[in-house]
C-alpha cells in the first residue's frame, strides 16, 4: 500500500507534502505571536522555531556553524529555522519544534545575523542539540525488529 486510500483513490508522498505544506503556509503568515521578520531580513524558505529551555541555549550556541535570529526571555530561548526542518526528524526533548513560529509577546531578538536571513541550520542545530541533551541521533539509532 503506497499511499492513503478510501475512495480507491491514493495520495503519493510528494502529493502529501505538498498538502502538508499548503496547510502550514495558511496557517504561519502574519498570526498574532507568530516570528516577526527583522527589518531588512527576508524568509523566503517560510519560518519555524525550535524551543528550548534558557539554560541549554548558551551550551548550543558555540556549537554551531551558523547563528541565525534567536529569540529569547527568561524561560526559554527560540531558533529560527527553515519551514519543514521537522520532516524526518524528531527533536529531541526537552526541544520543541514550533511550525510557523508561534513565539510569545515576551520574546525578544538576542542574536541577529549578518546578512538577510534570518535562518540556523536546522542540522547542526538538531545535532548540537542532541549533544547537550546526550541523545542519540534519529539516524544513528538501531532498527527495531
Amino acid at each position: 500500500m503506497n499511499g492513503v486510500s478510501g475512495s480507491g483513490h491514493s495520495l503519493g508522498l510528494d502529493t502529501l507534502i505538498r498538502l502538508k505544506r499548503d496547510r502550514r503556509s495558511s496557517f504561519a503568515g502574519g498570526a498574532a505571536g507568530s516570528f516577526p521578520v527583522p527589518e531588512g531580513m527576508t524568509a523566503p524558505l517560510g519560518c519555524d522555531a525550535v524551543e528550548v529551555p534558557a539554560r541549554l541555549g548558551p551550551l548550543v550556541v558555540p556549537r554551531l556553524p551558523r547563528v541565525g535570529c534567536v529569540y529569547a526571555d527568561g524561560t526559554h530561548w527560540w531558533w529560527i529555522v527553515p519551514t519543514d526542518s521537522d520532516d524526518a526528524l524528531t527533536w529531541p526533548a526537552p526541544a520543541r519544534y514550533l511550525p510557523g513560529a508561534p513565539l510569545p509577546g515576551t520574546a525578544r531578538l538576542i542574536h541577529r545575523p549578518e546578512g538577510t536571513v534570518p535562518y540556523t541550520p536546522p542540522i547542526p542545530l538538531y545535532l548540537a542539540l542532541c549533544r547537550v541533551t546526550g541523545t542519540t541521533p534519529e539516524w544513528s539509532r538501531p532498527l527495531s525488529a
